[in-house]
């Protein structure tokens, strides 16, 4: 493409360039994919070399992002943390590899691959084996302090198992969430009325700058670690070695990555990394293509240095980005679901279309602001990509196929279902249903009630729930427990057995964990975690009912905004009178026990990791009985884990136990380990045989 006025061009790129970086670094808010922002630089970058009058150490293409914030106390990396260049095809990382081939003489090159994490960069400084502080990249040669919010993070030990220990030593890394988490957090976002968080990446990164750490550990943030900076004395030779070595320190490293020779395996290992990746529990966006020897990597340098003040990217390593799942699809309709809370959420019912090997039929349009945006309407044809590996979104129309006779969508102004006047309150962005007798509130209320994750009634499923509510037999969580077997044989057809057994399983679940009660009454903000944190404070729920600010804020886990949302929930006389009606129907949950002893039990203290499918017992069942036997429950495996509890089809948590050493034991082997923990810890389980863990 020729340019008239090349001057106008850089200038129009640069300030394009620097919106976008606001958006990404500061921001959290991206709106360009990395494909389309490498392609401003490439094109800058290209016109500065043919207009080099024109360059300037202020371009961005001599700088790296910037993502300091204020509100931290900034720090200086004592090696310059730089950030990677990105390749897109085959033909370029096999350049990569030439360049480097001429600058070294060696064809037959040591590569590492590794997982290209979607996340937030972060310089972990430990001096003598104790974590000392926690740094983001900022601009470089800087970044903010957030060695406090870094702290929240259960996975990261505070202190390195092992030797050789370094006197100091920066570990880079990268922070990110769960895909677990992130829907957790989203889906409070649609229910308090907020705007969703785009995808896991946004999402870190913002939390990580939240300036309350107790904030901070409400939202479970994870990091993984890969890189090293300054260290002294070096205690590796290679990058291989780097990372067998993490690992022996009891970091949190990458699930799996490849040490290969020359161009073709590392080509073969990003393709075996694109088929991997997602069964890993963060996104990830590429592939990372770095020399394995150390001292290569010092010859082949940095672009930047020598020209610029600042280093800018190694030479020796590379991104090799993964295109995104996307597929192009019609959206056939648009729904309305409604929530528990009454948020009205918009969904995209669509043409079913083959997308990572999953096939699609409904992608979410979060609210009415987000189809006014994106000008979506019904008869569209859509792009449609997973965000974050798994999620279906509706990324962009394609309004070249777009139907003559097509019209804007007009969001509905009452509740699909029970026909109220939708509201939407002063800064919120979703649209509710006011009606608390709305018949889809109430069954997503009691469903969520009697689900597994919160009281657990056998044989009170979605579609059960359906029939009470719509027969006016439950109206509140309280009437549950005022069934009686007569009411429910008008249901089914010879139903006294069924009637029976439900109402027998709602009598056995009138003494529930105190913990599932709270985490079924639908406090925002709360979930099980929180949920057992006010459990173990309050121990009842007239405890609960009346706590103050100081009481729940002085609780580990609870920050100020969780607090608030507590506060303001329990301050609604209908949900008062709910816990009260609760008590009056005989629902009187079970206190959480004591902690064990941290002596004489080979489950207390202990942290456990769960993997594959278990014989007899589900994934809750066993959390339970680790928590009440003293023991705790992580998603990670490191060196300080004590057992990985392993079932059929395990992943790859198995793998890395066996790598670090850790115990791995089946679920026969458990209930041995209850059983040495004492009668209180010991519950009544099906005998099964041995398993042999592979």
């Amino acid at each position: 493409m020729m340019i008239d006025d090349p001057r106008s061009r850089i200038a129009a790129l640069r300030a394009e360039i620097a919106r976008h970086d606001e958006l990404y670094y500061r921001r959290a808010q991206p709106e360009l994919a990395d494909f389309d922002y490498d392609s401003l630089k490439a094109e800058l970058a290209r016109l500065e070399l043919a207009n080099p009058e024109l360059a300037g150490g202020a371009s961005p293409t001599r700088r790296i992002g910037d993502d300091r914030s204020e509100g931290f106390i900034r720090v200086r990396h004592r090696q310059a943390m730089t950030t990677l260049d990105n390749t897109y095809d085959e033909v370029e990382l096999r350049e990569f590899h030439e360049r480097l081939v001429k600058l070294l003489g060696d064809h037959l090159l040591a590569y590492t691959v590794e997982p290209k994490i979607d996340g937030l960069a972060v310089s972990l400084t430990y001096e003598h084996g104790r974590l000392v502080r926690a740094i983001t990249r900022g601009d470089g040669e800087e970044g903010d302090d957030v060695t406090a919010n870094v702290r929240t993070i259960r996975t990261l030990p505070h202190e390195l198992s092992g030797l050789p220990l370094p006197d100091v030593i920066e570990i880079r890394g990268e922070i990110y969430l769960t895909y677990e988490e992130f829907q957790r957090i989203n889906q409070l976002q649609e229910e308090n009325g907020l705007e969703p968080y785009a995808n896991p990446r946004n999402l870190a990164a913002g939390t990580l700058k939240l300036l309350d750490a107790r904030e901070v550990a409400q939202r479970e943030l994870r990091i993984v670690v890969y890189g090293m900076g300054f260290c002294e004395p070096q205690v590796v030779i290679s990058q291989s070695d780097f990372q067998r070595q993490l690992a022996a320190w009891g970091l949190p490293t990458v699930e799996h990555w490849a040490a290969v020779k020359g161009i073709d395996e590392a080509w073969a290992a990003v393709q075996e990394l694109d088929r991997r990746r997602r069964d890993f529990a963060y996104a990830t966006d590429g592939a990372v293509v770095k020399l394995d020897r150390i001292d290569q990597q010092r010859v082949a340098g940095f672009r930047g240095e020598g020209q610029a003040a600042r280093k800018l990217s190694p030479r020796w390593a590379c991104a090799f980005k993964f295109p995104p799942d996307r597929a192009e699809t019609l959206i056939r309709a648009i729904t309305i679901q409604v929530g528990r809370t009454g948020a009205l959420t918009p969904v995209a019912e669509l043409d079913p279309v083959l997308i990572a090997g999953t096939t699609v039929r409904r992608a979410t349009l979060h609210n009415a602001d987000e189809i006014a945006r994106k000008d979506v309407r019904v008869g569209d044809a859509v792009l449609i990509e997973k965000a974050g590996e798994i999620i279906p979104a509706v990324v962009q129309v394609v309004l070249e196929k777009r139907p003559p006779t097509s019209v804007p969508y007009d969001f509905p102004k009452n509740c699909p279902v029970c026909q109220a006047v939708a509201e939407r309150g002063e800064g919120e962005v979703v649209w509710r249903c006011p009606n608390p007798d709305c018949p889809e509130k109430v069954r997503r209320r009691i469903a969520h009630f009697t689900s597994r994750a919160c009281l657990d009634i056998d044989g009170l499923g979605e579609e059960v729930v359906d029939l009470l509510v719509s027969r006016g037999l439950v109206k509140s969580l309280p009437d549950l427990f005022r069934l009686k077997i007569e009411h429910l044989l008008p249901l089914k057809k010879s139903g006294e057995v069924w009637a029976a057994n439900l109402i027998a399983a709602i009598e056995a679940r009138r003494g529930a964990d105190l913990w599932r009660v709270i985490h079924g009454l639908g406090i925002p903000q709360v979930g099980a975690a929180a949920a057992k944190d006010l459990a173990r404070r309050f121990r009842s729920l007239e405890s609960l009912a009346a706590a103050d600010a100081t009481s729940l804020i002085g609780i580990e886990g609870i920050g100020e905004k969780t607090a608030a949302a507590i506060l303001s929930w329990l301050g609604l006389e209908s949900n008062r009178a709910t816990i009260a009606e609760l008590q009056d129907a005989g629902l009187h949950p079970a206190a959480p026990p004591a902690p064990a002893p941290a002596t004489g039990s080979p489950v207390s203290g202990k942290t456990f990791v769960l993997t594959g499918t278990l014989p007899t017992l589900s994934r809750e069942e066993a959390t339970t009985l680790i928590e009440r036997a003293g023991g705790k429950v992580s998603g990670s495996v490191s060196k300080k884990t004590g057992y990985v509890l392993a079932g059929e089809e395990a992943g790859s948590k198995l793998e890395k136990a066996r790598t670090l050493g850790v115990p791995i034991i089946d679920e026969a082997q458990f209930r041995l380990l209850l059983t040495l923990a004492g009668p209180a810890q010991s519950p009544e389980m099906p005998d099964v045989p041995s398993q042999n863990v592979p």
